[in-house]
């Protein structure tokens, strides 16, 4: 089994799809206590460093002296992979987007536990506006710094989440390294974007994924009986405690969920009467300028913005938790909930989000979602497998990554 480690793991989404590909998560790093609430929860296995990244592996650190006897297994030539996302909101398109923002240079955290642990390949996800702020100042600077730590065979790739089974149309850029003294044969970007191509599934919708969810919520936070659904859905069947999915299985879920089956997690933020008319005024996949002009105001159009039922979702974002008029249920007068948010990230029903509603809908919003996650961990461990085999011309994955890249470039 493959070894990694996890920065910036949030509440677990790219971890929980790692962990689903197969690797085993020998450490994580979060600084967010009421995230790192809900990682211990369905992480209990994992190691957890609760702190400020920049202590971790730091000999002169307090913080990791006191730490250190927890991590004996993360060390040097015995992981295999470093994952992880720097926030971005410093790049995000509906941030500050300030060049000296302080949380666009955390990747440099990240190279620096690469350059200590040096596994053979790591996988970074940011937003991709990263790649565009200060004309591409910040992407030519992460590869940099990755190539002067050893990895000069680095690149990245654009991924969209609805093409890995995620109902939900968001994008992230994937920066995707090999160790230098590793020969993976070509280009690492276009391994990746060629390793990924195997793992395309179709496009799922929100009807497809929440259908089941039923109109009523729970009161305060208790969990609520578990609906039950004859629906042909392939993403219900991943998202379902009581299903077997091409993933997740019916037994993975369970156990996570401590053995119980019940709905978690449906709940969501309390709406105002003027709100929930105003809301039934809006068609699916309508935003605030299809209402009436004695009701909107003319300012910005996804103030209200109701889901379409069949097509993905637009993309979950963390802002969720200040305010959740863009995200209305696209059949109830209501918001969605966090488990309906959390489904259309793909995390399955079995994934019990802790603390305060507030905190889980930043947890969810923040999020990899798992599903994506997986995809691009099972690229990775073909990389790795690669490397680590004699004769990568017996490996089945050889030739349909070359017979891709042929059909790329024709």
């Amino acid at each position: 089994m493959f070894r990694a480690v996890s920065l910036f793991s949030g509440c677990g989404g790219f971890c929980e799809g790692v962990r689903l590909a197969g690797f085993s998560v020998e450490a994580a790093v979060e600084m967010d206590r009421f995230a790192a609430v809900t990682y211990r929860h369905n992480f209990p296995e994992v190691p957890l460093f609760e702190g400020d990244v920049h202590h971790f592996l730091k000999p002169e650190s307090a913080e990791w002296q006191e730490e250190r006897h927890r991590f004996e297994a993360v060390e040097r030539g015995n992981i295999d992979m470093l994952f992880g996302g720097p926030p971005c909101q410093g790049y995000s398109q509906i941030g500050t987007r300030l060049l000296d923002d302080p949380r666009n240079e955390l990747y440099g955290e990240y190279v620096r536990v690469l350059k200590e642990l040096r596994p053979k390949v790591f996988l970074m996800e940011n937003v991709p506006n990263m790649l565009l702020l200060a004309k591409g100042r910040f992407k030519r600077a992460a590869l940099a710094a990755f190539a002067e730590a050893g990895y000069t065979n680095s690149g990245v790739v654009v991924v969209t989440a609805s093409d890995y089974g995620v109902p939900q149309l968001r994008k992230r850029a994937i920066f995707f390294g090999v160790r230098d003294e590793e020969d993976l044969g070509m280009e690492a970007g276009a391994f990746l974007q060629a390793a990924l191509e195997v793992q395309k599934q179709p496009e799922y919708t929100v009807r497809q994924a929440i259908r089941d969810i039923p109109e009523e919520t729970a009161v305060h936070y208790e969990p609520r009986p578990y609906p039950r659904s004859r629906a042909n859905s392939p993403v219900l069947d991943e998202m379902r405690i009581d299903r077997d999915g091409r993933w997740y299985s019916s037994e993975y879920k369970k156990t996570a969920a401590g053995g119980s089956v019940a709905l978690h997690n449906h709940h969501t933020k309390e709406i105002q009467q003027r709100r929930k008319e105003l809301i039934s005024l809006l068609a699916p996949g309508a935003k605030a300028d299809s209402l009436p002009k004695e009701i909107w105001d003319g300012a910005r159009p996804e103030k209200w913005r109701r889901l379409h039922p069949d097509k993905p979702a637009y993309t979950i974002l963390a802002q969720m938790h200040r305010d959740m008029s863009e995200w209305v249920h696209p059949k109830f007068q209501r918001w969605i909930t966090v488990r309906e948010a959390a489904r259309l990230q793909s995390f399955h029903d079995g994934f019990v989000f802790q603390t305060s509603e507030w905190q889980m809908l930043k947890q969810i919003g923040n999020a990899v979602p798992p599903l994506m996650a997986r995809a691009l961990a099972a690229a990775a461990q073909q990389a790795l497998t690669q490397l680590n085999s004699r004769d990568a011309s017996k490996l089945s994955f050889a030739v349909p990554v070359q017979q891709m890249l042929a059909l790329s470039s024709t």
